[in-house]
């Protein structure tokens, strides 16, 4: 492969680094940019991060080992990571109205693996939302250490408005009395309960687990209702909405403080990714300004529009609309299936996933509006891309004239403008 320059920053003296020594990997690098400015990223679980967030990513602090928590660290040298990382669990504490925060986790499935390690031993049980109807691979999926060292009873979503069913979260709760209840999902566009979830589980004496991996980046920014005022640990990750780099937090009462942390480290993690907590450290402190507030209320605007023009051009979109950044809806009245809609939408421009649809075999699509939001655009591109996606699944658009559609629009809206 050739090296290209045309999105190459000069005074990327890092990238140069790089581009000198394995100008092979360079290019996968410079490739990957291209392809995330010249396609629409509707993929709900991704956002762009400040290039703040990539330089921390990029700093130093990758080279340090920190296995423990500040001040008691089992390395030496660790003095300027504490700093980072005490600065870091400040600002997620004043952001989310938390006692105690843990951020090294480093992945929203490895929060939920330290929460449940916190909670519980194996083969209790634990009541999450099922699997089809938009429950996380760790609520319970048998391919996962959750599905086979807990017992999972799942509760689902009424079979005409696509609400979860809490008449049946009661029942089912006071049936199997579980250990924990987890509330939470990866496909699920309305604000949860909290309120009921946290009755429900004082009833049966279970703890609350609260997985907003995908809503905290809105209860940030004040546009979604917070958790942690109802759950006994919440679970999250800080990309998605939240712009941070890929990672997890845990969240939880300062009566938990010391079980979640050493559910983390020692027992399910090792040496803390210093560089990663930094730039979880700059992303709080980005979403606690006004603009990042404004943004989390434009990215549920945007949602909202796209979710119906997305039902005007015929496609049903689940439970109705949407509450937060999430939409999932199923391509079958433009002919297509889920499956074949995402290949088809991928060859035009446009990158989204499919999902499971409520009551039924049929593979829907799941999108969301973070990343778009990110990069400047509103209400009325929100209408252009709900055309140009049904244009494209009803073969009234090729795809080479809908990428051409997509670029057109792009220029306009770059990730990162110079």
């Amino acid at each position: 492969m050739s090296v290209t320059h045309d999105i190459l920053e000069a005074d990327d003296s890092l990238f140069g680094s790089l581009l000198r020594q394995d100008p092979e990997l360079a290019e996968i690098l410079l490739a990957e940019r291209r392809r995330q400015s010249t396609t629409l990223q509707l993929i709900a679980a991704e956002n762009f991060t400040s290039r703040a967030v990539l330089a921390a990513l990029g700093s130093p602090l990758a080279n340090k080992y920190a296995e423990g928590y500040p001040g008691a660290r089992h390395h030496g040298g660790c003095e300027i990571v504490d700093v980072a990382e005490r600065l870091a669990v400040e600002r997620a504490r004043e952001l989310f109205g938390a006692e105690h925060v843990n951020v090294q986790s480093h992945s929203g499935s490895s929060a939920v693996l330290a929460a449940y390690a916190a909670l519980l031993r194996p083969g209790d049980t634990v009541l999450a939302l099922g699997l089809p109807y938009g429950g996380h691979l760790t609520h319970g999926s048998p391919a996962n250490f959750s599905g086979r060292w807990f017992a999972f009873v799942g509760y689902g979503v009424d079979a005409e408005t696509g609400l979860i069913d809490y008449d049946q979260v009661r029942t089912l709760a006071r049936t199997h009395r579980p250990k924990a209840i987890v509330c939470g999902s990866i496909a699920y566009p309305r604000h949860l309960d909290y309120a009921f979830f946290r009755d429900v589980a004082d009833e049966v004496g279970a703890y609350l687990v609260a997985d907003a991996a995908h809503p905290i980046g809105l209860v940030a920014g004040g546009a979604a209702p917070s958790p942690v005022p109802y759950a006994d640990v919440v679970c999250a990750t800080t990309h998605k909405v939240l712009r941070g780099p890929r990672g997890g937090m845990i969240l939880c009462g300062g009566e938990l403080a010391e079980r979640v942390d050493r559910a983390v480290f020692p027992f399910t993690q090792g040496g803390a990714q210093m560089h990663t907590i930094a730039a979880k450290a700059v992303a709080f402190g980005e979403a606690a300004t006004p603009a990042y507030a404004a943004y989390a209320h434009q990215v549920i605007a945007n949602a909202r529009t796209l979710a119906a023009h997305l039902a005007a051009e015929g496609l049903v979109v689940t439970t109705g609309g949407t509450d937060t950044h999430l939409i999932t809806a199923d391509p079958a009245p433009l002919g297509v299936d889920g499956k074949s809609a995402r290949g088809r939408l991928a060859a035009a421009g446009i990158v989204l996933d499919c999902c499971a649809l409520p009551h039924g075999d049929a593979r829907g699509l799941r999108l969301g509006t973070a990343a778009l939001t990110t990069q400047g655009m509103g209400e009325r591109e929100m209408r252009a891309v709900a055309t140009l996606l049904a244009e494209v699944l009803r073969g009234g658009t090729d795809a080479a004239a809908a990428r051409e559609d997509v670029r057109d629009l792009l220029v306009e809206f770059p990730p990162y403008p110079d």
